[in-house]
Parts: C-alpha cells; sequence; structure tokens
C-alpha cells in the first residue's frame, strides 16, 4: 500500500518536466495518491495551447500506471479563476489532503539590482509569489480534510542575500513570514503549512535567477560536497504532504546539501588557493 493510498489533493505549478513541482507529484502519484493540475492558461490567440501542451507531455513520459484527475488553467490574480479551480476539486474529490503551491514570477526588467525595481513590478512580483499562497488556501479551506497539508516553495534568498537573487528573494521573505502565519490561522483546523527550501535545480524559473553560478557555488560549499537532485526534493515535498510529517507546521524545510548551515565558504576556499 502506498503513502498516498487513498489521499487527493491539488499541484499548481507545474512548467514543464523539469519543474520541481512534478517531480513531487510523481512521487505523490507513484504512492498511490490522486493529483489535480493546474497549468498557466494559454492565450486566447494561442492555437497550440503551449503551457497546456507542456504539462500533458509531463503526463506521457509516466513509467507507471496514473494519470492526472484533471487539468485546468489558473491565474492566481484571478480570484474567480482560482474559485472555479476548487470548485473543479470539489466536484472531483470531494476533499482534498494535500496542496502543493509552486507558483512565483517576476518581470526581468524588474530582477536587477534590487533599487532599481519599479513598483508596479514589485506589487505584480509580491502578488504571484506570495499573496497567492493565501489566496489559493483561502479558496481551499472549504474543501480541506481533516490534517490536510499544504506546502509551498521558497529558496535561501529570502533568508540571506543570494546576489541575482534580489528582489525574487524579497517575495520569498515574505512567502515564509506567510507560511507560518497561514500556520497558526489553520492550526486549530487540524491544517499543517510548510515550506521547502530546495537547492539550484536546473527548471525553466532558476534560468531566470543565474542558477549555473549558483550551482557551481553549492557544489564546492555545500557540506555534502555536491548539488541535490530532483528526486531528493521530490521525495522531501512528498514528505511534508504525507501523513509522516504529522505535527510539523509553519517550518522551511532545506533540502540544499547543507548549504543553509555554511557559516563560511568552506571547501571552495581551498579550491581557490590550489589555483
Amino acid at each position: 500500500m502506498g503513502l498516498f493510498e487513498g489521499k487527493k489533493g491539488l499541484i499548481l505549478g507545474v512548467a514543464n518536466d523539469r519543474s520541481i513541482a512534478w517531480a513531487i507529484a510523481k512521487k505523490i502519484m507513484s504512492e498511490g495518491g490522486q493529483c489535480g493540475f493546474t497549468h498557466l492558461p494559454d492565450r486566447e490567440d494561442d492555437e497550440r495551447k503551449k503551457n497546456r501542451r507542456r504539462v500533458e507531455k509531463c503526463f506521457s513520459k509516466l513509467d507507471f500506471e496514473a494519470q492526472p484527475s484533471f487539468l485546468v488553467p489558473l491565474n492566481v490574480q484571478d480570484d474567480a479563476q482560482i474559485a472555479e479551480v476548487m470548485e473543479t476539486a470539489k466536484k472531483e474529490f470531494g476533499t482534498i489532503d494535500f496542496l502543493l503551491h509552486s507558483i512565483a514570477y517576476a518581470d526581468r526588467a524588474d530582477l536587477g539590482d534590487t533599487i532599481d525595481a519599479s513598483r508596479e513590478g514589485f506589487k505584480m512580483a509580491m502578488d504571484i509569489s506570495c499573496y497567492s499562497l493565501i489566496a489559493v488556501t483561502k479558496a481551499a479551506r472549504p474543501i480541506l480534510s481533516d490534517k490536510a497539508s499544504v506546502a509551498c516553495m521558497t529558496y535561501f534568498g529570502g533568508e540571506k542575500i543570494v546576489a541575482g537573487y534580489n528582489m525574487m528573494g524579497i517575495c520569498k521573505a515574505a512567502l515564509e513570514a506567510t507560511t507560518r502565519y497561514l500556520a497558526y490561522d489553520l492550526g486549530t483546523s487540524g491544517v499543517r503549512v510548510n515550506a521547502l527550501s530546495a537547492g539550484p535545480l536546473k527548471t525553466l524559473a532558476s534560468s531566470a535567477v543565474g542558477a549555473n553560478e549558483m550551482l557551481m557555488m553549492y557544489e564546492h560549499v555545500a557540506p555534502l560536497g555536491r548539488n541535490i537532485e530532483h528526486h531528493e526534493v521530490a521525495n522531501s515535498g512528498a514528505f511534508l504532504l504525507s501523513d509522516l510529517s504529522d505535527g510539523i507546521t509553519g517550518e522551511i524545510l532545506h533540502v540544499d546539501g547543507g548549504y543553509n548551515a555554511m557559516g563560511s565558504p568552506g571547501r571552495m576556499v581551498d579550491m581557490l588557493a590550489s589555483k
């Protein structure tokens, strides 16, 4: 019997087969869980429906017998569309046992020096990357089962300065604070809210914030002496969304090879000294 046998939930934020959300969803489905998915809305004039097709392509690559319960568009800045997604989940599942929020966005023009970020760009980035967690959790509240689990994706740049991460780091700091306050609000209902802080991985989102440079640094600084892999984040994400993490809420779980624990460049000093 799988860890998620009889469990149902929502996966928000899969962009393609390199998405962390997809890695977590695959793990859940391999353990017997049923997942409903959302995708970025496609433009009305886009006959190819590129955003939807990217997610559908993920399903075609599954190496075990499982299919999504549904796939619907979601613009997290549109409360009516959020409500439609929850209504779809209610009709399909009745209640849900887990909700994964893996959504963030900032205009590239606002990802330069933080001091140069525009007011409108800041508001949009915070709305999509942070407030959306509040919006979708509130909309899901009526269908969250007893002991349901909510998890979101964050990054170390929300805790410390990470050059190049810039305004997105501010959004992640706000997201982590939001995680803690939602954990308090929903705690008496038995619902847990946590965040997963993954080290750099090659994803569509990471390409916008200099992930290649981060990968090299993590490999030499992290105590494990290597970069993390998608399946490691998938295992930890599934853990947070499963009954195995009962009693854990308001936490930021780091999956970064121990990088966040370092107070110095560690072995990178030796590498640089040898050159």
